[in-house]
């Protein structure tokens, strides 16, 4: 079974702060590039905004600054991999994913090239910088595309793992980070497994899929739920694509009710593929916490998620009503 027989560890409440991903991803590529001279960094002028500038000062000959030309920089990425070099990128997702996305579509996911789109800014997470530059739709196109596989890890921890694991991984992956410091969920003996799914609570009256740093929140809600006699069962879902489909099915199996939480929108994130993974494998009904069709405003992140309905008391208030439902 792809759920461990034991007991999830035990989490320390409330969980404590860990450090912003950003850095996470300045000093590990830095840790990498080190250890493996091929890998090189390409950035979209914001190397001071995802950190990128860790691995500019650790190796400034394989930094290379190109500037706000984001179609141009995913351009010379697949070059760069076609020559057996392993490119990551560094810009916020927006520029990463939407900008670009021709060039993101016919060069690298098409051919298959090693280029890790790992950017910063997921979510509603961007540092009061406009709604332009936050996207809740990022997981939706890039796990729809052919040849992507995509990435959204809980913390810190996670993170780090993540992107080790991406410098391995043949082919084009994506990565999404987030840019403020979140909850640590995991401990540093935790262990990152691609396509595996991670059992972080058990209960059993309702399973609860999460995802990205939105995790976090998530168990933290299941806490408020307990204090009102609901035991929820919590799965993080690291990798979305591909799907841990064995583990979902188990997880609507051990309740008979399914949520996802996602702070992404809920059409065609990860909403959608556990709907889409139960209706063919173990048809269950699945309610959808997450964006709805808006476009999110800027602000500060508690209030963000608040007025979205993702910070742990809203999450919980939400689940509340569903399971009121007949």
């Amino acid at each position: 079974m792809t759920l461990p027989a034991a007991a999830p560890p035990t989490l320390p409440l409330p969980l404590p702060l860990g450090r912003p991903m950003r850095e996470i991803f300045g000093e590990t590529v830095a840790e990498l590039a080190t250890a493996d001279p091929r890998i090189v960094m390409l950035d979209g002028d914001l190397g001071s905004s995802t950190r990128a500038d860790i691995f500019e000062k650790a190796h400034p000959d394989k930094y290379l600054q190109m500037g706000i030309a984001e179609q141009n920089m995913l351009g010379v990425a697949a070059g760069l991999a076609t020559m057996g070099l392993i490119p990551f990128i560094s810009t916020f997702v927006s520029f990463a994913v939407v900008r670009p996305l021709d060039q993101v579509r016919l060069l690298i996911a098409q051919t298959g090239l090693n280029v890790k789109i790992t950017p910063g800014y997921a979510g509603l997470f961007t540092g009061q910088t406009g709604m332009s530059h936050i996207i809740v739709d990022d997981m939706s196109i890039m796990r729809a595309m052919p040849g992507m596989v995509t990435v959204s890890p809980a913390d810190d921890v996670e993170a780090r793992q993540a992107l080790q694991w991406a410098a391995s991984y043949e082919g084009p992956c994506y990565v999404r980070l987030v840019r403020d410091a979140t909850a640590r969920l995991f401990s540093e003996d935790y262990r990152f497994e691609f396509g595996k799914a991670v059992e972080v609570r058990r209960g059993t009256d309702v399973t609860i899929f999460s995802t990205g740093a939105q995790t976090p929140r998530t168990v933290a809600a299941a806490e408020l739920l307990a204090a009102d006699g609901i035991d929820a069962h919590v799965i993080h879902l690291p990798t979305i694509k591909p799907l841990d489909v064995e583990a979902i099915v188990a997880g609507a199996e051990r309740t008979g009710r399914v949520i996802t939480v996602e702070e992404h929108t809920v059409i065609g994130g990860l909403g959608g593929a556990v709907a889409e993974t139960l209706s063919e494998h173990r048809p269950t009904r699945v309610d959808r916490i997450g964006l709805r069709d808006l476009y999110p405003e800027s602000g500060p992140n508690d209030a963000l998620l608040d007025i979205y309905g993702l910070s742990p008391s809203r999450v919980a208030e939400q689940v509340r009503e569903i399971l009121r439902r007949p």
